[in-house]
């Protein structure tokens, strides 16, 4: 008898470990947990600041994809969690949640039940957070949320410098009355004493011991099998070999924005034209698998400062020393965020809300003579930024029917007008932060871009050659309302039966912020609508079924 699953989850990431917990919940049904990569365990996952050893090329916990930007510039490489837990194993634990208005517009174009009256309550859901509860905040929830220590004077002197630009200073940047408008204040972040909280800590540690629960590492689900359309196994390979598992429900793929469109694409069902060039049979054209790929484009803007950055302890003795802090009290250093601070700025005077999210980290990185990103000697300071609502789309295409190949992807950066323009505004108005009183006296120059960039074209310019990943890729698996969709509001696969989607790639647009949080609070949403179509079924089945005396009256 072949081996089946009511539940199949294909990727144990931010969404899939969140489905794994809620599906799970029900021990009428079976649910098998799929994931690529190894299991957790390595010690540099659980410290925050590992993730300088994790997110370098050939690291197992990680995929990585050469890009093409689609800009003329070098091709760059994207990486992505490959272990328990996904990338919010291997990110910068930032925890930003994006705006109501971003939710509601999805609902407004045609995504029924995703507007933030759906979508803000499971963010409350989610969290345990270090401010308590409040109307859009949650606390007793799986997730830890911690906030930055206060205290560092050069962060207090960069949200003294937003105070000046007339930003207000918040405890919570997340908090819905003020992301729109813009705020600055500490950090909301995933860790916890110190340590990286993980969904696969949040959410699949404290479930492992279900007995309707398996969960597979090492394993890479290479195709899904239909029958007249329908999703009847899955075909796998791993530590056993190659074998093919039964979908008793469904397969839902929550592998990310990369690997969920290729693995439809590779299993038939993209882009007909595509897949009988790999010689793949077609068992739904759809055209939209892979297209409307969106990201954030970062540009990291550094500063040398007279003091207060954290440079000097990542080098040498002083790195020495935060290691020492960190294994005996983890504290230091090496426990925080991949940012201290930050918060939405609104650019220009003309726009309605917010339209720029900035990120400020206590340090500053050089290339050495290795090719290595590493700490600079003397303190820096830098602003990780970006244009929350980017209008450029990108396309992920599979190269090959075999399973192994990587996708090709375009970025397609900053080939909108809105993004580039945007682009100019979110350069000028850091340096416009940097040189308020507040700020400006513990500055020395500007090192990236330089204040050799000053009109609007050697900015664009300036922009195009430091953009990069924001490690927010979403979109390539569209949910929508009308039939050219990727996904139906119920995220249900449009053309074929039994396959849903769960990740950042259903994103219609990106939600104003980090992806991390948002992926979260879709799974919770997903399971929600998951479990209520498994009700619908049985109670059309019980309508159904003949009761005993009417059979028994038929056998008479």
């Amino acid at each position: 008898m072949q081996e089946q699953y009511d539940y199949i989850i294909v990727g144990a990431g931010s969404a899939g470990c969140v489905l794994a917990n809620r599906l799970s919940a029900d021990p009428g049904v079976s649910v098998l947990l799929v994931e690529s990569g190894p299991a957790d365990t390595d010690p540099m996952i659980r410290m925050p600041r590992g993730i300088g050893k994790l997110l370098v090329a050939g690291n197992k916990h990680v995929w990585d994809y050469q890009i093409d930007p689609g800009t003329g510039q070098p091709e760059e490489l994207w990486l992505k969690g490959r272990t328990l837990g996904g990338s919010s194993s291997i990110n910068g634990m930032v925890y930003v949640r994006g705006t109501p208005a971003d939710y509601d517009a999805w609902e407004a174009a045609g995504c029924t039940g995703w507007g933030w009256q759906d979508i803000g309550r499971q963010f409350v859901a989610l969290e345990d957070h270090q401010l308590g509860a409040a109307q859009w905040r949650g606390a007793g929830g799986p997730l830890k949320v911690s906030i930055h220590p206060a205290g560092s004077p050069l962060c207090e002197a960069v949200i003294g410098a937003a105070e000046q630009c007339g930003i207000p200073r918040v405890a919570d940047t997340n908090d819905v009355a003020t992301v729109e408008s813009g705020a600055f204040g500490y950090q909301p972040q995933n860790t916890w004493r110190g340590q990286r909280f993980s969904t696969a800590r949040a959410f699949l540690q404290p479930i492992r011991a279900r007995t309707n629960l398996t969960v597979l590492t090492a394993t890479n689900v290479l195709k899904i099998n239909f029958h007249g359309g329908r999703a009847t196994s899955v075909s796998l390979r791993g530590k056993r070999g190659m074998r093919e598992v039964g979908i008793g429900h469904e397969v839902i793929l929550s592998a990310g924005a990369i690997e969920s469109p290729k693995l439809l694409q590779l299993s038939g069902v993209g882009p007909a034209a595509l897949l009988r060039e790999h010689g793949i049979g077609v068992v739904a054209d759809r055209a939209q698998v892979g297209r409307n790929l969106r990201e954030h484009v970062c540009l990291p803007l550094q500063y040398r400062v007279r003091s207060g950055s954290h440079n000097p302890a990542f080098r040498g003795l002083g790195l020495l020393g935060s290691l020492w802090q960190y294994f005996t009290a983890s504290s230091g250093p090496l426990s925080h965020a991949a940012h201290e601070a930050g918060g939405f700025v609104k650019t220009r005077p003309e726009v309605e809300r917010a339209d720029a999210q900035i990120g400020v980290s206590l340090h500053s990185l050089t290339v050495a003579k290795t090719n290595q990103v590493v700490p600079e000697k003397e303190h820096g300071l830098t602003f990780y930024s970006y244009f929350t609502r980017p209008e450029s789309q990108g396309e992920l295409t599979i190269r090959s029917a075999d399973p192994d190949v990587a996708p090709a992807i375009k970025a397609n950066y900053l080939a909108a007008q809105a993004d580039r323009d945007a682009a100019v505004a979110v350069i000028r108005w850091i340096r416009k932060l940097v040189a308020q009183p507040a700020l400006a006296p513990l500055v020395v120059e500007e090192l990236v871009p330089g204040p050799q960039y000053h009109s609007d074209e050697q900015l664009l310019e300036a922009a195009l050659r430091i953009g990069r990943t924001a490690y927010h890729v979403a979109g390539t698996c569209r949910m929508g309302g009308d039939a050219d969709s990727v996904v139906d509001p119920e995220l249900r696969v449009r053309g074929v039966e039994g396959v849903r989607v769960v990740d950042t790639s259903i994103m219609p647009t990106l939600p104003s912020g980090n992806t991390n949080a948002p992926t979260m609070a879709i799974a919770l949403r997903a399971a929600e609508i998951i479990q209520a179509d498994a009700k619908r079924r049985e109670t059309e089945a019980a309508q159904h079924q003949p009761e005993f005396h009417e059979l028994e009256g038929q056998q008479q």
